[in-house]
């Protein structure tokens, strides 16, 4: 630490050259940041101990149907407390651009989310109408829907009388109070019953079952008896957390790790070249410096470590400026993700990756500029040779 005053001198020796790579670096570890979270997000274990919510879905992907008539058999399995199901529509508003997640769900679906808030009188009207909708607030909020509106949707799936022209009746408006997941307000939900009768594709097929758990230390077992009720069967099944399941529900755009790492591959590789450029710079610059320092004393292993703490210092103040910024972004996207990415800052495990990174890259652009700087003749240096 006692030679700290020389290597901040060295570093801001040019001080817009400085302030330009370390900005370069803050922006990488930035988009390191807030990318490898949403991959930890994504990879987050699936293992349903402890949950009271868990979901159903086809074993062999999330996009293909199951049959109506597990829904009873689900009831029947000890722990079940309540279970309904939803099938996904997709169908779109107005234009592509509107897009917004829509599905038909089974009796009792509203119910199973606690936290979706609904005047009682418009849950029961939602029930009751054979063509009735239930949207989030947000959703009505955003395209000016009031209670007794026709909403019009496009099929891109299931059309109905050979027309993809579906009409909607909005008998229901719900809220989230969590300001965190005001995103899960973009919603259109109906009546599943209404879609089996009026799709011309598929009859008596849903894509998830909810199930609420009536103990959560039993989800286990519960999820274990639910999966076996279809075991060696045409449509085996695969129960896991909600949050598991609407990370499969995005997956399916591609491997998000894969993504990710390609990406910061491509963000830290030109990082490397840019900041082993603005060290390599900066040693040649200071040719004399080094050699008379040599002189009045410093060995060649002194010298070397100058050099590679100063690279290493400019990478690691610029990630952990990168990586703080990126823990106060965070919250917004997640609260934006509509509940899909839930972390309310920076993970543990990727400071952690970070910090290895911030070191790693340290070394690797400083130890050429440092073993020249190391290796540096005193004469010729002087003498500018």
């Amino acid at each position: 630490m006692k030679y700290l005053h020389l290597i901040w001198a060295a570093l801001f020796r040019s001080k817009t050259r400085t302030f330009l790579t370390l900005l370069s670096v803050v922006t990488a570890f930035l988009l390191f940041g807030m990318l490898d979270s949403v991959r930890v997000a994504f990879n987050t274990s699936a293992n349903v101990a402890g949950t009271n919510r868990l979901i159903t879905t086809s074993k062999l992907s999330i996009t293909s149907s199951l049959p109506y008539r597990l829904q009873s058999q689900i009831e029947s399995v000890p722990g079940v407390k309540k279970a309904s199901y939803a099938t996904w529509f997709g169908g779109i508003y107005q234009d592509p651009k509107n897009f917004f997640p829509n599905f038909a769900v089974g009796p009792g679906y509203m119910e199973l989310y606690p936290e979706y808030v609904v005047p009682p009188e418009q849950l029961k009207a939602f029930y009751a109408t054979q063509d009735g909708a239930i949207v989030g607030e947000a959703l009505a909020s955003k395209h000016g829907w009031k209670i007794g509106d026709t909403i019009p949707l496009q099929a891109t799936i299931f059309p109905t009388k050979g027309s993809n022209n579906w009409n909607f009746k909005l008998v229901a408006i719900y809220r989230v109070n969590d300001n965190k997941r005001k995103g899960e307000e973009n919603s259109l939900m109906f009546n599943w019953k209404y879609f089996d009768e009026a799709n011309d594709y598929i009859k008596g097929q849903v894509h998830w079952y909810v199930i609420d758990v009536a103990n959560a230390d039993q989800s286990n077992q519960v999820a274990q008896a639910i999966d076996k009720l279809s075991d060696n069967s045409d449509h085996e099944t695969k129960t896991q957390t909600e949050a598991a399941f609407n990370q499969a529900f995005f997956k399916q755009i591609g491997d998000i790790g894969m993504i990710v790492t390609s990406i910061m591959g491509a963000v830290f590789f030109t990082l490397l070249l840019l900041t082993g450029n603005t060290m390599a710079q900066a040693v040649r610059e200071r040719i004399p410096e080094l050699a008379v320092l040599k002189t009045i004393g410093f060995t060649n292993r002194s010298v070397l470590w100058l050099v590679l703490a100063e690279a290493t210092l400019l990478v690691v103040l610029g990630g952990l400026i990168g990586l703080g910024l990126a823990a106060l972004i965070m919250p917004g996207v997640s609260s934006a993700s509509r509940g899909l990415i839930q972390l309310p800052s920076v993970p543990a495990a990727t400071w952690g990756l970070g910090l290895a990174l911030m070191l790693i890259i340290g070394v690797v652009v400083g130890l050429l500029p440092a073993l020249r700087a190391m290796r540096l003749n005193i004469v010729d240096a002087l003498a500018g040779r």
